[in-house]
């Protein structure tokens, strides 16, 4: 093996490892990995995204932009960092390292439940000064207004309101004593898609599905990739390794 392929491979290696972490959520470990590829490899674009990503998703703006500011430098057309710089324009720059820490859900809530759990898309969103503060993994909280279940970030601000054809039963349940908790699977300047899933049913809500199987047909098509492997929307922009990922999902999949 040549001096260029070892060193060929090692970045790959320590890729891989980067997304892999990303992928389960461990951004600050993320962070060193990606830091150091970018000592060894110091034009690794990719490796300044991922790391724009990571801050992203600690609330650390500031280093967030920077990496990604980087990352135009190295590649002036790279439309990953383009679309993050926009999005970046709106966030709070202050915002606590822990307030975005405490805001993420377990990956575990994004495995759907027959029955209990169900992907919807919002409507009505909110300005995309609001919506560039959602990202995927965000709590999110459901109030009812009338015959409208909002959609709020931790702020109170609303993001959207759930489908009709699922806040119906939703509110009818939620009023009936059900308890459910939300979050978000994937956020765009367009579309919000959000999981929710049922915490607590009341007695008097035995045998009432929260998600039928009917209600869910066409959410399903669109959203259960994501749900089932939350890791593919962080895998969309790496465009380097998501053959090798999905690679490794379907060798995964019986």
């Amino acid at each position: 093996m040549t001096y260029q392929e070892g060193q060929a491979k090692l970045k790959q290696q320590r890729s891989n490892q980067a997304v892999a972490l990303a992928m389960q959520g461990q951004w600050r470990e993320a962070i060193a990995v990606n830091k150091s590829i970018i000592e060894s490899f110091s034009n690794d674009v990719e490796a300044y995204n991922r790391l724009g990503r990571a801050y992203m998703e600690l609330g650390e703006y500031p280093q967030a932009r920077k990496a990604y500011q980087q990352a135009m430098e190295l590649g002036p057309f790279n439309t990953i960092a383009q679309k993050n710089l926009r999005r970046l324009e709106h966030l709070v720059e202050t915002s606590p390292v822990a307030e975005g820490e405490a805001n993420k859900v377990e990956p575990h809530h994004f495995i759907e439940e027959i029955g209990k759990a169900g992907i919807v898309n919002l409507y009505n969103l909110a300005p995309k000064k609001i919506l560039a503060k959602a990202t995927s993994g965000d709590k999110v909280n459901l109030k009812i207004e009338g015959n409208i279940l909002k959609a709020e970030n931790r702020l109170g601000e609303s993001l959207g309101q759930v489908e009709a054809r699922h806040a119906q039963r939703l509110i009818k349940l939620m009023t009936g004593g059900n308890r459910y908790s939300a979050a978000i699977v994937s956020a765009a300047d367009d579309k919000i898609t959000v999981i929710i899933r049922e915490e607590f049913q009341d007695p008097s809500q035995i045998g009432q599905l929260s998600f039928p199987p009917q209600t869910l047909k066409s959410t399903r098509l669109s959203a259960n990739d994501k749900v089932a492997h939350p890791e593919f929307e962080y895998a969309e922009e790496m465009p380097e390794e998501k053959h090798d990922i999905n690679h490794q999902l379907a060798n995964n999949e019986d």
